[in-house]
């Protein structure tokens, strides 16, 4: 009887200490997905426009198949390779990430300067409608570095953990982030059918709900756009002040710590809410300086490339 009392006091025992893994797994997780929010409203605030003009019908599906292929990117590529860095290179995770910060940037400045010169991507392609498998394949390639960088920035946060643990939580972020994101963009697309058919169908408050809501879905969009571009600047900027510092270049970083620093000191009890909003801002402002160098270098190459076949077809 003793030994049956035993076992089970060791059945406990592992059970609690399983349980506590799971919690700190979960924890851990939580911590790494939001590191990675930044990207992820960028991933969500870019989906919606694939799906832009096609039948309403084929919505949902099509943002089904964008899905699967971001959870391919993610456990079939990105995962086994971002553990077998951890494992072996460790040393290339913070070059890598900060490559991805400079992506990052440059996405985020190249949008701002499309809305400040008024030339918007796509813009000549607005009337044409490419197939399904056309909108699938490129929301797949860009859900591609988004989700690297996600990652990348998730591994990033749980380094210090054992291989197998790094190895369930990423598995943990890659689903739950997937399921959130491309939920949301489900939720976003059908949002105008679902107000239309309110409108259609009833009366008083809930019909000027439904118009409501299909007269919100635009501005959705544009605010969604809008928060998508401030989040690229701040994160991939923020990636870029902490990994120079990671990598001995530690004044950019040293400076911004002594701005929050004054600024917590001189704002009393809103001391670390204003601390946030230094470290926030002087990020987004070194993705932008970065991410507009980034556009101009790309535009002047790409520049001369095009200018250089031109020009042997001349000589010749």
């Amino acid at each position: 009887m003793s030994g049956l009392v035993a076992l089970l006091d060791d059945v406990a025992v592992l059970a609690r200490a399983a349980a506590a893994s799971v919690d700190d797994i979960g924890a851990a997780a939580a911590r790494a997905s939001a590191k990675a929010a930044g990207v992820v409203v960028d991933d969500a605030a870019v989906t919606p426009q694939y799906v832009r003009g096609l039948a309403a019908q084929r919505e949902l599906p099509i943002i089904k198949r964008i899905a699967l292929g971001s959870l391919r990117n993610k456990l079939l590529i990105l995962l086994p390779a971002v553990l077998l860095l951890s494992q072996f290179l460790p040393v290339l995770l913070t070059p890598i990430l900060m490559l991805g910060g400079v992506y990052l940037c440059y996405e985020g400045a190249h949008k701002v300067w499309g809305r400040i010169s008024g030339h918007h991507a796509h813009a000549a392609d607005a009337d044409a409608l490419p197939d399904e498998d056309t909108v699938v394949s490129g929301a797949v390639r860009t859900d591609f570095i988004l989700s690297a960088e996600i990652m990348v920035i998730s591994l990033n946060e749980v380094a210090d953990q054992p291989f197998v643990s790094r190895a369930i939580i990423l598995v943990v972020v890659a689903l739950g982030i997937t399921a959130l994101v491309y939920g949301v963009v489900g939720l976003i697309v059908k949002m105008d059918d679902v107000g239309l058919r309110l409108a259609e169908t009833s009366n008083g408050g809930v019909a000027r709900l439904g118009r409501g809501l299909v007269q919100a879905m635009p501005r959705l969009l544009t605010v969604l756009t809008v928060v998508g571009t401030a989040a690229m600047l701040w994160v991939g900027g923020h990636i870029l002040l902490v990994g120079t510092e990671e990598l001995g270049l530690t004044v950019l970083y040293d400076t911004v710590h002594h701005w929050e620093e004054a600024v917590a000191a001189a704002t009393g009890a809103f001391g670390s809410v204003m601390a946030w909003l230094v470290n926030t801002a002087s990020s987004a402002v070194i993705g932008l300086v970065v991410g507009a160098v980034a556009v101009a270098v790309l535009s002047v190459t790409l520049h001369r490339r095009k200018a250089h076949p031109a020009h042997e077809t001349t000589s010749a």
